[in-house]
């Protein structure tokens, strides 16, 4: 059966369907040996040799699931051509091709997921889906009330107003604070936008939590695989339907 070649890509693993038509679209696949760059494209997985940058797409690859504990100075992509640090250099002894669910700036640590689970990727990062995620930030000088009251209705940045955030000051001594905010959008460099435009400079910012999930018990650097557990959760919040166990790799048990 013929599909367009993005959906094949989004179905092995190699990328999100948004990834995967920028990876056609940049000349890194190639059907049969010649390189297609148009989107339309259509062919049958099962008849034709489809290669990303060299490298075979093998159809419905297993499906893995981590979550990773991200440092700073690690960018969020598969691969750099300015030689500097990825995610996937944490996970070295991973063979599938799996890719970041969304992403983290280089300065920013925490919480990250890495599949290579098209679907679930694309339903938690559609903005539809509404996913939470938490970060704590460290910004200078302290937010004032009127600020964070800004934070919590919705602030003005150059790509349109965000959506109402939950804001909790943890500590401050007026020239410094350290703040929580949960959002459920995922512009680029959204919580550092937030507060420079209420007036706060960022220092430090770290994700605590993603659509649920936590980092307790994994140290800064380290990743574990998911439970089957938190993968019927994840489904459940992405809007798609429940795969069979066997189509995944998990730690087998439920975490309590």
């Amino acid at each position: 059966m013929e599909e367009r070649l993005q959906k094949i890509l989004a179905q092995a693993g190699v990328a999100s369907r948004r990834n995967a038509e920028k990876l056609i679209a940049d000349g890194h696949v190639a059907v049969d040996g010649t390189t297609v760059t148009e989107l339309g494209a259509k062919f049958d997985a099962a008849a034709v040799r489809i290669t990303v940058d060299g490298l075979l797409v093998r159809a419905q690859e297993q499906h893995v699931y981590f979550l990773l504990n991200k440092p700073k100075g690690y960018i969020t992509t598969v691969a750099d051509d300015r030689g500097r640090r990825t995610v996937l250099d944490l996970l070295p002894e991973v063979k599938e091709r799996i890719y970041p669910v969304g992403r983290l700036d280089n300065n920013t640590e925490g919480l990250l997921l890495l599949t290579n689970d098209g679907a679930l990727t694309n339903g938690l990062l559609h903005p539809k889906q509404q996913v939470d995620k938490t970060y704590i930030a460290r910004v200078q000088p302290a937010p004032t009330q009127a600020a964070l009251i800004r934070l919590t209705e919705g602030v003005d940045l150059d790509d349109g107003r965000t959506a109402p955030a939950l804001v909790r000051v943890l500590a401050s001594d007026g020239a410094e604070a350290r703040v929580e905010i949960t959002i459920h959008e995922g512009r680029n460099r959204q919580v550092r936008r937030m507060f420079e435009a209420v007036g706060c400079d960022v220092k430090a910012l770290k994700r605590t939590t993603f659509a649920g999930l936590t980092l307790a018990g994994v140290p800064r650097g380290k990743h574990r695989k998911l439970t089957q557990a938190e993968l019927v959760h994840l489904r459940q919040l992405a809007g798609i339907a429940q795969e069979q166990p066997a189509r995944s790799k998990t730690a087998g048990r439920s975490r309590k």
